[in-house]
């Protein structure tokens, strides 16, 4: 028997075709492209998400017995809006977890509504990347495509809905909405009426092992898969990969290099960082995690790579930061290419380079990007120190675990 993996991305969808005993079969990616309608804005198409899906499906089970696929599992980026009229037609492109135009919203969630009314609520307090901003955004700026909303979900769970046509989120990637409530792993009513949703917009939620439901007819045909394959609910991607590295028992901790980065501290016990610069979210386990995010990681070396140095060869460029250059490098970096999250919430942040001079060289300066990465986690772990949580090592994924840097 085999069983598909999704792992819905910000830059590509990544599937994995495993058999029984957890040996990988195959593995295929596709790429969609990013939408940066204005300065600090991210989009995306959830119709094209869909079409790497299937085309990405199709590939995958290539050479293999596809009747004898059981189940899938998707998991991939949170906090993404993603809206459908009563026709089950995307409204609008779905704003994605790094936006960051709801710099108004958020500030009349936290300073009017309170944020000791929305960690009550939420356990969190708002961060431009969280939903229900996005949906405020959409009411002030877009009435008629507001008023058009007929279902409300998030990106994960639309491969889902069009997958099994059941309306369903689970508890980790709800968490991210600042629309449920942790603690009691439900929707908050007090914040559905805040944000001006009614509760039948909203999915229903489940545990993320939990069977949501199974493939739709046409969808089995076009995937050339059987009817009988049961979909699950899924995770939240930081949830998802936390499971992968076994950070599943209480105080492990995993950090994650991807576009952003991000230190996951599991718990058996609910709690909330009295501060708020960590989210307090449901795990995938059925348990509870605290999380630090930054919104650029291994996007930053992408960034310096691609874009200043105009290389592709990440490999060679970091060769030269040798052991003794740690430590001794002169030019610093701040991340904030996309505002912060943890521990600062400013969406206006931007990166910076400091102490340049004339005989800066680009290793100075790559130096300086992969250590500013570095030290943001060291940002949220510090917090986390605050918190007199025991953390003796930690487990690293991501595309950045690859670098020997």
């Amino acid at each position: 028997m085999y069983y598909i993996g999704i792992d819905l991305g910000t830059s590509a969808v990544k599937l994995l075709l495993v058999d029984g005993s957890g040996t990988i079969c195959n593995t295929v990616t596709r790429e969609y492209p990013l939408i940066f309608p204005h300065p600090g804005w991210s989009e995306q198409d959830p119709k094209e998400w869909w079409n790497a899906v299937t085309d990405g499906v199709r590939a995958l089970l290539n050479g293999f017995a596809a009747d004898e696929v059981k189940a899938i599992g998707c998991g991939g980026q949170m906090h993404g809006l993603v809206v459908l009229d009563a026709h089950d037609e995307v409204i609008r492109p779905a704003i994605l977890w790094n936006d960051g135009r709801t710099e108004d919203e958020v500030r009349w969630l936290n300073e009017t509504v309170g944020r000791d009314v929305l960690s009550e609520e939420t356990a969190n307090i708002a961060f431009a990347g969280f939903t229900a901003p996005k949906l405020l955004w959409m009411q002030h700026n877009e009435p008629e495509n507001y008023a058009r909303i007929r279902r409300i979900m998030l990106p994960k769970d639309y491969i889902n809905y069009r997958l099994t046509g059941v309306h369903s989120t689970d508890c980790s990637d709800a968490s991210g909405m600042l629309l449920f409530d942790v603690k009691h792993r439900c929707w908050s009513e007090k914040m559905l009426d805040l944000c001006g949703v009614n509760a039948g917009q909203m999915p229903k939620v489940f545990e993320s092992y939990e069977v949501t439901g199974t493939l739709l007819p046409n969808v089995a045909k076009q995937l050339g898969l059987p009817e009988s394959v049961l979909v699950t609910a899924g995770a939240g991607d930081n949830a998802a990969a936390a499971v992968g590295t076994g950070t599943v028992f209480d105080g492990a901790c995993n950090i994650s290099l991807g576009t952003s980065g991000t230190i996951f501290i599991s718990s058996d016990t609910f709690g909330v960082d009295p501060f708020n610069a960590l989210h307090a979210f449901a795990h995938a386990n059925g348990r509870y995690h605290l999380m630090g995010c930054i919104l650029s990681a291994a996007s930053c070396n992408k960034w310096f790579c691609d874009e200043i140095l105009r290389s592709k060869d990440y490999a060679n460029e970091q060769a030269g930061i040798t052991d003794d250059r740690l430590g001794n490098n002169r030019v610093f970096f701040l991340p904030y290419l996309m505002g912060e999250r943890s521990p600062i919430n400013d969406t206006n942040a931007r990166g910076t380079f400091t102490g340049l001079t004339m005989d800066s060289t680009r290793q100075d300066m790559l130096q300086a990007v992969l250590e500013g990465v570095a030290f943001a986690v060291r940002d949220c772990f510090e917090v986390a120190k605050s918190l007199k949580i025991p953390i003796e090592s930690s487990k690293l994924c991501g595309g950045g675990a690859k670098s020997p840097r």
